[in-house]
């Protein structure tokens, strides 16, 4: 059985370790305790690894955050991966630092990854790790809070949030995403 996990964010130094690329360093850290390491592919940095028996696709799209539909797509189809067994993790500016909830669907919430994904897929009906980022900027300032570096009491905090986050997509495959909505998203 196979599944595709898509960490969103922006390929570049400048976007290293920003709020916007949470779903980047969540693969970074699920791909680095396989001892696997990403290539780059079409669309997307690309690696693979096996839990139980199942094989998952990690993509980290290099189409930017804006066009990230466009390789999920891509890979989704290249795979035969059925949108059952996709897991989009991003940011969410609505959750307070560091919350975790996984959604079987749902809008973009104005995550332009989210509605590019949307858009390519005709639908948003696959699952979604939102990792909370807070929303602990002024007025108008929205891009470059999400393209900023974390905060040095955040940083911290982040090793433990990211590993949750691993142990969520591992749930994911290999209990479902009704179990593992059921054990995580009341922590």
């Amino acid at each position: 059985m196979k599944y595709l996990i898509a960490g969103l964010g922006n390929i570049g130094d400048e976007y290293a370790h920003t709020r916007h690329n949470i779903g980047f360093d969540i693969l970074d850290v699920l791909a680095k305790t396989s001892n696997i390491h990403f290539e780059d592919k079409r669309y997307a940095f690309i690696s693979e690894v096996k839990i139980k028996g199942r094989a998952l696709i990690l993509i980290k799209p290099t189409t930017y955050m804006n066009l990230s539909g466009k390789a999920v797509n891509y890979w989704l189809q290249k795979e035969k991966i059925p949108v059952e067994n996709l897991l989009v993790i991003v940011d969410d500016l609505a959750l307070p630092f560091g919350t975790l909830r996984l959604r079987p669907k749902g809008s973009d919430g104005g995550h332009n990854g989210l509605t590019s994904i949307n858009e390519m897929l005709g639908h948003q009906n696959y699952a979604r790790l939102r990792f909370g980022i807070d929303n602990q900027f002024h007025k108008g300032q929205q891009v470059n809070y999400v393209l900023s570096p974390w905060d040095k009491e955040e940083i911290p905090l982040l090793p433990a949030r990211i590993e949750i986050a691993c142990d969520i997509i591992r749930s994911f495959v290999i209990l479902g995403l009704e179990r593992t909505m059921t054990a995580f998203n009341k922590k």
